[in-house]
């Protein structure tokens, strides 16, 4: 263990009390159980080191009960271990984690989580309520000091932030006013709405509007001392104080260990790592009803290893709680270590992602023939029906996903069944007829289409390389595009390679999952339909072009894409479900007749591999990035050992 060095003399607690405006459906409003003393840290509270439980916790805590939730009460001890296959990848802690100001419970309805309570006014007026007395995980004080520093000294200072404050924050290129009446108040306030505010603070990768500021301002130049801060500079060997700031400043990244945090564990381990240790956040703001301090486990260990080792080691039992890097493949071996006596149980959870596979050509591409090609939506179309996606669902997914065109998935309210089957029935007659209506009929010796500049019909589809299943589908693929008169050229990359390229504009054509958020609800922003994002692989121009103000990038200049575009913002300007879902409805229509993303199939199953003695984890969920955060929604502080040994 280690010693956090906290002065006592900062832990005395604010006695305002402030009301709840909104409430939490599993959170019981209690004068407060006995707060239950951690062995964990029992030594540091000895020594002197670290305050009583009762002391660490805020005035008024999260009080869960599990029980209401139709899970167990709990008890604290143990170390989980898991696994990612990228050093970045200790992120997944602050995912996996999901303390945020205000998240989703497992219906996806949002609730405050870190914060006490908000208000919202019109969609316009935000007041976001504090907890008195909560604490970062160092022990300082998390008060509105944290949101001002944020606002006024990092995310409006030119030399850390050099094109201003983030655009989700911008309402038709408006940003708010920001104010903090006192210690436990902020607010937030636009002249027009902006319904997806409290919303995107519930992300799996969440914007965070506050900093921990008594840490940072030493490095920051407006209130470090001059002489310090310069020799801090030089020992970091950067540029600038501002390049140390942000270096230090990663609260999604996690990767700084004396960064505090409002996580349920703390980074412990310094530096890049094979295992990374995460021990439990003495002054985390969730008790149980017993009072007792979430998270039950105390240490979650997480190894780095190659992805194609992840269901192997699982299998070997080297695993307590593992999904990330196992996929649909691997169900055979996991249960086949089952079989043979491994400590643990494989559930199979939905998939929160619209399509497993899709393909997305990308519109603008670089090369102008290309170009001229894919803009065709006749071209895409018949690229869509070409594929028989029945025979792939049962060769890969033995008939366990659903084939059809990318869309939103049936536990949205916007599902429709006849956007799932749009332009995608398996006709090879109707792709060959589409693709002489685009002009493409002519043929060289081995029957591939030429393009208008003579070339044959090539096309090169990049993946990253990550899964299997994409390159089995893509050869069956291949032989259905053939028949057509397509040539599929597969080409794996590296992941941030392929994005670079896809970005550029370089590639033609590119596989990925479909949309990360197939749940879409009414509340939720339909942003990512529209071209506002060069994430989105089929139009990157078209994002960067609105990402940076029309200074990097492409306008929209097909109609269709601007119609989402005048959605998009019709649904941000809305006032009533009915203007919204309106909005939504159409922008799912053009995609699925535009099919500016080919998707192939959606749901397949979702390993889940769970200790036998690990309790609280739901045998059904699903595995989504976004609304989600992935085991997030579930809450894995709310995982236990049992008797506490992991």
């Amino acid at each position: 263990m280690f010693n956090l060095r906290i002065s006592l003399s900062a832990l005395v607690k604010t006695a305002t009390l402030a009301p709840l405006f909104a409430s939490a459906a599993a959170v019981v409003a209690l004068a407060g159980p006995t707060v239950q003393e951690s062995a964990f840290w029992s030594a540091e509270v000895s020594s002197g080191d670290l305050p009583a439980a009762a002391d660490r916790i805020p005035d008024t805590p999260l009080v869960v009960d599990l029980q209401a939730k139709g899970r167990t009460l709990g008890e604290q001890g143990g170390t989980l271990n898991t696994m990612v296959t990228r050093s970045k990848d200790i992120r997944q802690m602050v995912v996996y984690g999901y303390a945020r100001l205000a998240g989703y419970d497992e219906q996806y309805q949002l609730q405050p989580d870190i914060l006490l309570g908000y208000e919202i006014e019109d969609n316009r007026r935000f007041t976001l309520k504090l907890r008195p007395g909560h604490r970062w995980s160092n022990g300082d004080p998390f008060t509105s000091a944290d949101f001002k520093y944020w606002w006024e000294d990092v995310a409006n200072n030119p030399l850390l932030n050099p094109t201003g404050a983030p655009d989700y924050l911008r309402v038709n290129g408006e940003l708010p006013t920001v104010s903090f009446p006192d210690a436990t108040t902020v607010v937030y306030e636009w002249s027009t709405p902006n319904p997806s505010f409290m919303h995107s603070l519930a992300q799996a990768a969440p914007p965070f509007i506050y900093r921990p500021s008594a840490y940072l301002k030493q490095f920051h130049a407006d209130y470090a001392d001059a002489e310090k801060l310069a020799e801090e500079v030089d020992y970091a060997r950067v540029k600038s104080w501002a390049a140390l700031h942000n270096k230090l400043d990663n609260m999604y990244k996690f990767d700084n260990h004396e960064l505090p945090t409002l996580q349920p564990w703390i980074n412990a381990t310094s530096g890049k790592k094979i295992r990374h240790q995460f021990v439990r956040n003495p002054f985390y703001h969730r008790i149980d009803s017993n009072g007792v301090q979430l998270p039950y486990i105390d240490t979650v260990e997480m190894e780095i290893v190659a992805g194609g080792l992840v269901a192997a080691k699982t299998n070997a039992g080297e695993a307590d709680l593992q999904a990330r890097g196992l996929g649909f493949r691997d169900i055979p071996i996991l249960r086949k270590g089952e079989s043979d006596g491994a400590d643990y149980k494989t559930y199979l959870w939905g998939n929160g992602t619209a399509s497993q596979i899709a393909i997305y050509p990308n519109l603008n591409v670089t090369d102008p023939t290309w170009r001229q090609v894919l803009r065709d939506k006749k071209v895409r179309q018949a690229l869509s029906v070409a594929i028989n996606r029945a025979g792939i669902n049962k060769a890969l997914y033995f008939k366990l996903a659903k084939p059809g065109a990318m869309t939103v998935l049936e536990a949205s309210p916007f599902f429709d069944p006849e956007l799932r089957k749009k332009h995608a029935q398996y006709d090879p007659e109707l792709a060959n007829r589409l693709l002489d209506e685009a002009g493409l009929t002519e043929k060289n010796g081995y029957g591939i289409r030429l393009l208008p500049d003579g070339r044959p019909m090539e096309l090169v589809v990049e993946t990253a390389g990550e899964r299997q299943e994409v390159e089995n589908a893509l050869q069956i693929i291949s032989d259905d595009w053939q028949d057509v008169g397509v040539k599929l050229v597969m080409r794996p990359l590296d992941r941030d390679i392929l994005r670079n390229r896809v970005f550029s504009g370089t590639t033609a054509a590119s596989v990925w999952f479909g949309w990360d958020n197939g749940l879409p609800q009414v509340y939720t922003s339909p942003a990512y339909l529209a071209p506002t994002d060069q994430v989105f692989l089929s139009w990157p121009k078209w994002g960067q072009h609105h990402q940076t103000g029309g200074e990097v990038g492409e306008a929209p200049d097909l109609a269709p894409a601007k119609r989402l575009m005048e959605l998009w913002r019709n649904w941000e300007t809305a006032t009533s479900e009915a203007e919204r879902t309106a909005a939504w409805n159409e922008m799912l229509q053009i995609h699925a007749e535009e099919v500016y993303a080919i998707g192939v199939v959606a749901g397949a199953p979702q390993p889940v591999v769970v200790s036998n003695r690990l309790r609280n984890v739901p045998q059904k969920g699903i595995w989504a990035w976004d609304p989600g955060a992935h085991f997030g929604i579930y809450r894995p502080d709310e995982f236990y050992f049992v008797d506490g040994q992991g």
